[in-house]
C-alpha cells in the first residue's frame, strides 16, 4: 500500500488530505465513494512510473474517436459490453484498447460504466466519467457521448491550433540559433588565423565577435551544461505549486503570447462548463472538474475560489471577475446566462466566439513572428559577416 496526497472538494469546500490504496486509480475511487472530488492526486513515496513520451500515453484523437464510435452505437441500440468489445478490439491505440477491454469486464462484473472507466484516468479523465455517470444516471448516454465527443474535437483542434503556432518561432529560433553557433565556432577562427598573420589593429565589430568566437570554443562545455540546467531548473520550479503560480501568471502578462494564452484558456473554460452543465453535471461538480482542465493555474486557483463562494449563495459572475483572467464581455455574457437561467447556452456562445478570437490571434502570431525572425536572424548572420569583412575593406583602403 502506499500513501497519496490529495486535493478534492466535498460539499463545495476544499478540502486536502492523504489516504492509503494500491495505486492512484484505486485512491481515486475510495474518494469518490467518500463524495469527495479530486483536484489533484499524488503518491508521497517516489514515482517510478515512465515518462509520457516513453510510452504509456494515450491521445486525445484517439480517445475522441473512440467516444464518437461508441455514441453511434448506444444511439443504435447495442448492448453497451458488444460496444466496448468491438471497439476494443478495432482501436489503434494499444493501451487505449486495454482500457477498453478492461472497462468491458467490470461492466459484466456489475459495475456500472463511469465508476469503471474511472479506473482508468489515462483513458477516461474525471470529466469524461462525470459526464457518462451523467448520462447514465439521465438515460441519455448517447446524446452525452455525443456531445463529449464533440468537445473532445474542438479542444484537439485548439491545441492543434497552438502547437502549430508555437512551432514555426521554436523552429526558426532553433535555425538561428544553430546557425550563429556554426558562424562563430568554425567560419570566424578560419578569419582570425588570417587577420593575426596580417598583424595590425583590428576594427572593434571585428574584435568583439572574435573574443566571442574563443569563449565558444573555450567555454562551449559550460554554456551546454549551464542550459541544461536552466532547463532542468525551469522544468522542476514548474512541478511546484509556487512555481506553477508564477510561471502561469508571467504566460498571461506576456506581450503577443499572453493575448493567445488568455483567449484560449477562456475559450477552455467555457467549452468545458458548457459542456458538464448541458449533460447534467452539478454546477458545484462542473467547476470542479473545470478547474482542473483549465490549463492555467492563475485560472485554476480563481475558479476553486468561486467555487467556494458559490456555496454561500454568491453569483458565477462576480468571483470570477476577481481573477482578472475574464474579459468584462465574457463576465457580462456569464451574468446575463445565471439571469436567464441558460448559462449552459451562453457558455457556448462565448466558446464560440473565443475560439474565432483563438483562430485569428494565431494567424497575427505568425504574421508578426515571422517577419521579426527574418530580420532578428538577418541581423546576427549579416553582423558577423560585415564585422569580419570590415579589415579587408581597411586593407583596400590603405591600398588604395
Amino acid at each position: 500500500m502506499a500513501k497519496f496526497e490529495y486535493i478534492g472538494v466535498s460539499n463545495g469546500k476544499q478540502v486536502k488530505g492523504e489516504l492509503e490504496a494500491a495505486s492512484k486509480e484505486e485512491a481515486t475511487l475510495l474518494l469518490r465513494k467518500k463524495k469527495i472530488r479530486t483536484i489533484s492526486i499524488r503518491s508521497k513515496s517516489m514515482d517510478l512510473a515512465l515518462p509520457s513520451f516513453l510510452g504509456g500515453r494515450i491521445k486525445l484523437k484517439d480517445v475522441s474517436r473512440f467516444t464518437r464510435q461508441f455514441a453511434a452505437m448506444v444511439s443504435a441500440g447495442l448492448p453497451l459490453v458488444q460496444c466496448l468489445d468491438i471497439l476494443g478490439a478495432q482501436t489503434e491505440s494499444k493501451e487505449l484498447a486495454k482500457a477498453v477491454k478492461l472497462v468491458s469486464a467490470d461492466i459484466q462484473g456489475g459495475n456500472n460504466l463511469a465508476d469503471a472507466m474511472g479506473k482508468h484516468p489515462k483513458a477516461f479523465n474525471s470529466l469524461y466519467c462525470n459526464m457518462v455517470a451523467a448520462g447514465e444516471q439521465s438515460g441519455n448516454l448517447d446524446g452525452v457521448l455525443n456531445r463529449l465527443a464533440e468537445y473532445q474535437e474542438k479542444a484537439e483542434a485548439l491545441r492543434r491550433k497552438i502547437k502549430g503556432a508555437m512551432t514555426y518561432p521554436a523552429i526558426v529560433t532553433f535555425v538561428a540559433v544553430g546557425a550563429t553557433v556554426v558562424m562563430l565556432t568554425f567560419v570566424v577562427p578560419t578569419f582570425a588565423n588570417m587577420f593575426t598573420d596580417m598583424g595590425g589593429e583590428l576594427p572593434l565589430p571585428t574584435q568583439i565577435v572574435m573574443n566571442l568566437s574563443i569563449f565558444m570554443q573555450t567555454w562551449w562545455w559550460f554554456m551546454l551544461l549551464a542550459t541544461i540546467g536552466a532547463f532542468v531548473g525551469l522544468v522542476r520550479y514548474y512541478k511546484t505549486n509556487k512555481g506553477q503560480i508564477h510561471i502561469d501568471g508571467i504566460k498571461l502578462r506576456l506581450p503577443v503570447f499572453g493575448d493567445l494564452e488568455r483567449k484560449s484558456a477562456v475559450s477552455r473554460f467555457s467549452q468545458t462548463l458548457s459542456t458538464l452543465l448541458s449533460s447534467g453535471v452539478t454546477i458545484i461538480d462542473a467547476l470542479s472538474i473545470t478547474a482542473k482542465t483549465a490549463g492555467n493555474k492563475v485560472l485554476e486557483i480563481g475558479i476553486m475560489r468561486t467555487l467556494e463562494k458559490i456555496t454561500g449563495g454568491t453569483s458565477i459572475a462576480e468571483p470570477l471577475k476577481d481573477t482578472k483572467v475574464f474579459p468584462p464581455m465574457v463576465i457580462h455574457m456569464i451574468a446575463v446566462g445565471e439571469k436567464t437561467g441558460d448559462l449552459a447556452g451562453m457558455l457556448k456562445k462565448v466558446s464560440d466566439f473565443y475560439q474565432e478570437e483563438v483562430d485569428a490571434a494565431v494567424d497575427a502570431l505568425t504574421s508578426v513572428i515571422e517577419p521579426i525572425m527574418i530580420i532578428v536572424i538577418g541581423a546576427i548572420v549579416g553582423g558577423i559577416l560585415i564585422s569580419m569583412y570590415l579589415p579587408m575593406f581597411d586593407m583596400v583602403g590603405v591600398m588604395g
